[in-house]
């Protein structure tokens, strides 16, 4: 009814103002009365047509914004045509009007009736805005002028109920500085924070730069910490689905934030067609490795992903996710971008296979590669902790180590195109029987890819945070229950990656190798633990020594001080990748009696003798070198002579006989060199 009442009005002022307020009414006003009801109509009928009152205008946006533009042009069109006809054809006293009056009035209209509309939410903001003025428990200050800080500021605006009322952005972008955006003002960097949180009677500082590396987000929240201010910031760039920033977002700063390093700049259209349209399996699907690759294979559009794990309930629940995620795609009205390589999914969603299997068991596994036919296996599977392995070493070798090797097998024996396994750094110089047992599993992947020529590849690095095992849940558990948190050593450090940096990296090592390499991931610089610690306190919103103290337990078995990256001999390479190294030559390193002697070392494990187990790695991975608290001698039969070498021992079929008395009757393969 308003929107009538100034539709009727507008002709009349739209005549006024090209008449500069000299209007004949004997003249024009019979014909302005009849072209007013004529337009009238048009604008009404074109307000409908355009869905123009289906509009929920207290959220009215750029949308609206933009319908209103075409209206206009609209009525312009259509006025203009009508009053030219009108004009030629000497209807009434319409051809007394301008002929100017038709694009005036159109014009006019439409900004009465929009000003009308978005004077709504203008309104209602202002309301807001005076009403929340005087609540200052929740002003907030947003780090980051960027476009995830933009669309958070957005999201407090439109939902004041939260208790979010952003004051001020802080960004350290000079040419932003004193702008205002979303009405809210730039007022200076990330130095003035102090400045503005005492000024500004700031409650709470948000940082809204999801690919912010860690370093910089350190010095941030040093600086809320030093004015005693909550400090809170969004996941990381990987995290953020369909890059769509909420303010359930929103939480409160982790470890991970403050280790993490810049986006991974990964290559869109080769991950794509390396893994589009084939069949997937994925060997310890249920794991934090495992199910990370998971989500993000789902996204490259594969044909099918086969999750293998032994833990029923871990495989069960990403199954559950990755089925619930896939529904989320066929229900879609249009296609999700992908938050790793923002391309749309294909209409034809992946389909899914679960399998619990131990890979220890081959025949189980035969029935997996036989039911699911395989084109590529990524294998994350293995026992990974490692005093655990070092008090249970037989484990870690028919796990890791007679696992591996099937896996590879059942690869070889069904035609698989690409074999990833993913390894650790603790398999370089290794002293404890996790490491050493990688290396064993590492030198049976590229033996296959040797014999094979096809892609067969190793993929080495570092701890992963968040993963089961990981130092962080142990640290957490311990500040929970009032301390104290225990580190072995002051001196300790590690080189950590969060999952998805680490399974981006995966995939992108996958495509990157022609088979039969290693690829180590940069981990960038290494942690101490005891800083990681420290910080983790500090994020739990304690004080070192005053609140919750920090213990050191001495070196656990098979423990080293800091982690090696490379292993004398190998040849390390750039790669086009910035974030990758390969080793061209680690085939090379592969002993000959690599065979029989890992059939000997998983007899020895289902025998269960540690002993004869650290023997046999020792035999097979130069540079093992066992921290185990009793020495083990082997019996005078099968001693070496003192003038023997090391190559001797490594090659000597009369050892690995007499080592292993349980073995097969047959006579031993003959070896390499002898």
């Amino acid at each position: 009814m308003i929107d009538t009442l100034l539709l009727l009005v507008s002709p009349l002022i739209a005549l006024e103002l090209r008449l500069d307020g000299q209007v004949d009414w004997q003249e024009y006003g019979l014909g302005l009365i009849q072209i007013t009801f004529l337009f009238l109509i048009v604008k009404l009928a074109i307000l409908f047509a355009f869905g123009f009152y289906k509009r929920c205008w207290r959220y009215a946006d750029a949308d609206e914004l933009q319908q209103v533009a075409g209206l206009a042009l609209s009525i312009v069109v259509l006025q203009t045509l009508l009053f030219t006809g009108l004009y030629l054809g000497q209807v009434g006293a319409i051809a007394n009007l301008p002929r100017s009056l038709p694009i005036l009035d159109g014009i006019l209209s439409v900004l009465l009736v929009s000003s009308l509309h978005f004077s709504v939410r203008i309104i209602e903001r202002s309301c807001q805005k005076r009403s929340r003025s005087f609540n200052r428990r929740d002003r907030v200050l947003v780090v980051g002028a960027g476009d995830a800080g933009v669309s958070l500021v957005r999201e407090m605006q439109r939902h004041p109920h939260l208790q979010f009322h952003p004051v001020a952005f802080i960004d350290d972008d000079p040419a932003k500085l004193n702008l205002q955006i979303c009405q809210t003002p730039v007022v200076g960097d990330r130095y003035t924070i102090p400045k503005y949180v005492r000024s500004l009677h700031i409650r709470k500082v948000v940082i809204a730069i999801p690919s912010l590396p860690g370093q910089v987000l350190r010095e941030i929240l040093e600086i809320c910490n030093a004015v005693g201010v909550p400090t809170s910031t969004l996941p990381g760039i990987d995290h953020i689905l369909n890059g769509q920033i909420r303010l359930s977002d929103v939480r409160d700063i982790q470890i991970e934030d403050l280790l993490r390093r810049e986006p991974i700049q990964m290559d869109v259209q080769q991950v794509l067609s390396f893994l589009k349209g084939k069949r997937v399996l994925v060997t310890g699907a249920g794991g934090s490795i495992g199910s990370e690759l998971c989500r993000q294979i789902l996204k490259c559009c594969p044909a099918e992903i086969a999750l293998v794990g032994h833990g029923e309930n871990s495989v069960f629940l990403i199954q559950q996710e990755l089925e619930r995620t896939i529904q989320l795609f066929q229900e879609s009205d249009h296609f999700l971008e992908q938050p790793l390589l923002g391309q749309p999914l294909p209409e034809q969603t992946p389909r899914l296979s679960a399998y619990i299997a131990d890979i220890r068991f081959c025949d189980r596994l035969e029935y997996v590669f036989d039911q699911f036919r395989p084109n590529i296996v990524f294998h994350a599977a293995a026992h990974k902790h490692v005093p655990m392995m070092e008090l249970n070493s037989p484990e870690a070798i028919t796990n890791n180590i007679q696992g591996t090797k099937n896996l590879v097998d059942l690869a070889l024996r069904f035609n698989v195109e690409a074999f990833v396994m993913i390894s650790t750094d603790k398999a370089v110089n290794p002293t404890n029987i996790m490491g050493a047992s990688k290396r064993v599993a590492e030198m049976l992947v590229l033996q296959a890819a040797r014999v094979s020529q096809r892609r067969f590849v190793v993929v080495r690095f570092g701890n992963v945070l968040g993963s089961r095992g990981s130092v962080i849940p142990t640290f957490k558990q311990q500040i929970a229950a009032g301390g104290p948190v225990t580190v072995t050593h002051p001196e300790i450090t590690r080189y950590f990656m969060t999952i998805p940096e680490a399974v981006q990296l995966v995939l992108q090592a996958a495509v990157v190798s022609k088979g039969g390499e290693v690829l180590m991931l940069n981990m960038g610089q290494c942690v101490k633990i005891v800083d990681l610690a420290k910080e983790i306190i500090r994020l739990s919103g304690y004080e070192v020594g005053k609140d919750i103290e920090i213990v050191f337990t001495g070196l656990r078995p098979g423990e080293k001080l800091f982690e090696e990256l490379l292993i004398p001999g190998e040849q390390y390479e750039p790669t086009e990748h910035d974030k990758l190294v390969i080793v061209k030559n680690a085939s090379r390193f592969i002993p000959g009696h690599l065979n029989p002697t890992v059939k000997a070392l998983c007899e020895a494990a289902v025998r269960n003798e540690p002993d004869l187990i650290r023997f046999f790695l020792k035999q097979l991975v130069p540079g093992y070198h066992s921290q185990s608290p009793v020495p083990f001698t082997l019996p005078e039969s099968i001693k070496l002579p003192a003038e023997s070498s090391r190559a001797a021992a490594e090659t000597s079929p009369t050892i690995l006989q007499a080592a292993s008395p349980h073995l097969s009757s047959a006579p031993p393969p003959r070896l390499a060199n002898g």
